[in-house]
This record gives C-alpha cells, sequence and structure tokens, in this order.
C-alpha cells in the first residue's frame, strides 16, 4: 500500500512538473523584447509575395501578432476580430500584422477564405518569431506562439500580451492603443 501511494506521489510531481514545463514552452522562454524598447526589426514576406521592413512602418502604430497557424479555430476567430475591426485600427492609424512559420502561400489561401485583409507574414525560418520570443515547441514541429507586441509610431514596444484571450482580444489592443495615445496629447 505505502509502495503504490509513493509511485501514485512520484507520477503526480511528474506530472505537475510537465504541465508547467509544457505551459512555459506554449508560452516561450520567458524573455520577450522589453516594454519601452525599440522593437526588433525584420523584414519578412506577405501573402502577396511583397516584402514588409517593420522599421518602414515607422509613423503608424504597429499591432505585431504572432499565432500558431493558419485555417485553425483560434487563430481564424483572433483574424476575423481584427478583420472586423480594421477600420477602427485605420482611424487609429494603426497597422495590423500577423505573423507565423507557415508560408506565403498559405497565408493568401488563408486570407482568400477567410476575407483578410492586413498582411500576414511567413516566418518559415522562425527567426522573427525566436526573437520575439514568439516560439512554441512541440517537439515534432515549432510554430509561433500566440502573442501579440503593440509597437508606437517612434518604433518602440509599448505593449505585450502572453496570454490572449481570441474572443476579445482586439478590442484589447484598440482600447490600448486609445490609451496610449490619450497619455501621449496629455503631455504637456
Amino acid at each position: 500500500m505505502k509502495k503504490s501511494m509513493l509511485t501514485l506521489s512520484i507520477a503526480a510531481a511528474l506530472a505537475l512538473l510537465l504541465l508547467a514545463g509544457g505551459y512555459s514552452l506554449l508560452r516561450g522562454s520567458g524573455n520577450p523584447p522589453a516594454i519601452g524598447a525599440p522593437a526588433p526589426d525584420f523584414t519578412l514576406t506577405s501573402q502577396d509575395g511583397q516584402p514588409v521592413k517593420l522599421s518602414s512602418l515607422r509613423g503608424q502604430w504597429v499591432v505585431l501578432y504572432f499565432y500558431p497557424k493558419d485555417f485553425t479555430s483560434g487563430c481564424t476567430v483572433e483574424a476575423h476580430n481584427f478583420q472586423r475591426d480594421l477600420a477602427e485600427y485605420q482611424k487609429r492609424d494603426a497597422v495590423i500584422l500577423g505573423v507565423s512559420v507557415q508560408d506565403e502561400a498559405s497565408h493568401k489561401q488563408f486570407c482568400t477564405k477567410e476575407g483578410l485583409n492586413f498582411k500576414l507574414l511567413a516566418d518559415t525560418k522562425k527567426e522573427v518569431s525566436k526573437t520575439y520570443d514568439s516560439v512554441i515547441n512541440l517537439g515534432v514541429a515549432k510554430l509561433s506562439s500566440r502573442h501579440t507586441f503593440l509597437i508606437d509610431p517612434q518604433g518602440v514596444l509599448r505593449k505585450a500580451w502572453l496570454d490572449v484571450n481570441v474572443q476579445k482580444h482586439s478590442q484589447e489592443v484598440l482600447a490600448a492603443i486609445d490609451e496610449l495615445q490619450n497619455q501621449n496629447t496629455a503631455k504637456p
């Protein structure tokens, strides 16, 4: 009886460690770029085959969102909500850039099927996802984590979401832009 309880306790402890480690793998290593620091620059190809360089978007707010995979349920909901709110982002002089490890052809199919009119960027080498600490290592595959970074018009990281609820995320990002814009106009 004591031996089976000890075995059960060890199994439970190992399961807890595995769960905790698995959770951290899904969130990245816990070392994203620092808020208040310049956003790491990159160039990636979009669904239309054109390169997009982050620093070329200075003067606008950038919503840089990483997502695991085209055509999956959570990613589709998140993309639909950004698309639904696209006019609100445009009013705030903000552009939306989605990043995942799928290629341009997959992104093009996803945009066509789902009616998306913003840029999805192909990070097939996973370099940008790694730079932004946004990689899920599933052992057999690496995907982008569901993280979002808000970059101000000067190219500075202003906010990060490392735990995203796809249902309300777009509204949270819009509210953050409003708050940050109001802070900037309130300064003497």
